[in-house]
């Protein structure tokens, strides 16, 4: 009985335009849109690239040449070097072509038009550069027959402190944010088949439900079938969501995209369950039941970032504590977690909290609606 209601349950959630439109077309167009959006904004503001310098060479330094070069044949050099004279040199730090001008003319000098990191990395390169040429120049003048490999030594000691020292290996870029909170979304608007669970099992709340409390069939055996047929058609649409952010987007999840998929599906499941909560507790119509779980979960989004990216870190400042019970703020921190972290401390607690929060919304939910009994039906 149990397996003939579950499959009745998948036929009729296949068929709810509700699930296609909310579940399957909408993440898609919003994923599209972000991508417009954000898709290259790291790469042309935030992520760094090599630092355009205008070298004049006044006074021949080989050592200070093969510095330089050695930094441009790197695989992500620092530096993006042009040899030229003064005046030319000038000309492109007026016209913004380059961030400083190096002058070698016996002791290296920069300079600079604006304040700012790009400038200060210089000004630190310029200064360490000193630092080492007159170490390896005392050297020199004491052992002359090691000048050569004194010159080396400084070649690469420049080279290897000016090397890119990753944070994370996963994608640093801030705006992916809005794809984690666009799958947390997702995965909350489950709670409209999880309401549907309740509309379909309750005599007083619809047609259907006063015809399922007449059949024979117990209730909880019923609302167990509908609750995981719920949970498989909302997996179905996260591993959906999941797959064309990642494979069709190119969004960059990092290198556990094998953990994504769970925990997306997981925060399904708990989407699913608040609904399904949600709608046990009062007695009110269906659309006045969606317009409520849809104005919780988009409240719930909007905290979590979905539409204003920095609103998570104000209410952590402000009110710490309702991240950690926000079920799409957790549900999206879990792929930050995931992605940033190399441990896997702080994304278990995430699942947990996830894992407990369905089990409670699914005891209580059941709890709510297990002992209704209706006069006349």
């Amino acid at each position: 009985m149990f397996l003939h209601l579950l499959k009745y349950e998948l036929k009729v959630g296949l068929r709810n335009k509700d699930l296609i439109i909310w579940l399957i077309l909408f993440p898609i167009v919003l994923g599209i849109f972000f991508k417009v959006a954000f898709g290259s904004v790291y790469e042309k503001t935030e992520k760094f690239s090599s630092i355009p310098v205008a070298v004049v060479e006044e006074k021949e330094n080989e050592a200070f040449r093969q510095v330089l070069e050695s930094i441009e044949n790197a695989d992500e050099p620092f530096l993006k070097v042009n040899f030229v004279n003064r005046e030319k040199a000038e000309k492109l730090l007026d016209n913004g072509d380059v961030e400083g001008i190096i002058i070698s003319d016996g002791e290296l000098s920069l300079t600079v038009k604006e304040k700012g990191l790009r400038e200060t990395m210089l000004k630190s390169f310029a200064e360490q550069y000193k630092i080492r040429e007159k170490i390896a120049m005392d050297a020199i003048n004491t052992a002359p027959e090691k000048a050569q490999e004194v010159i080396s030594s400084l070649t690469s000691e420049t080279v290897s402190s000016c090397r890119k020292i990753p944070l994370t290996q996963g994608n640093p870029d801030v705006y992916i944010q809005y794809f984690y909170n666009l799958i947390a979304m997702v995965a909350m608007f489950g709670c409209m088949t999880g309401m549907h669970i309740t509309m379909q099992n309750q005599a007083d709340l619809s047609a259907l439900g006063a015809r399922n409390n007449c059949s024979p069939v117990p209730k909880s055996k019923s609302v167990l079938a509908c609750l995981v047929g719920s949970f498989i058609l909302q997996t179905i649409c996260m591993l959906l969501c999941v797959t064309f952010l990642a494979f069709v987007l190119k969004t960059d999840f990092g290198d556990r995209l094998w953990l994504v998929y769970p925990t997306a599906v997981l925060g399904g499941i708990l989407g699913v369950t608040f609904g399904f909560f949600v709608g046990s507790l009062a007695r009110v119509g269906e659309k006045t039941k969606v317009a409520i779980l849809m104005t919780v979960t988009m409240s719930l989004c909007f905290c979590s970032g979905l539409m204003m990216g920095n609103m998570k870190a104000v209410i952590a400042a402000k009110i710490p504590w309702f991240n950690n019970i926000n079920p799409v703020a957790v549900i999206s921190d879990s792929f930050y977690c995931l992605n940033i972290y190399e441990d896997y401390d702080r994304f278990i607690t995430k699942l947990i909290t996830m894992a407990v929060t369905a089990v409670i919304f699914a005891v209580l939910g059941f709890l709510a609606s297990r002992r209704k009994k209706y006069a006349s039906i």
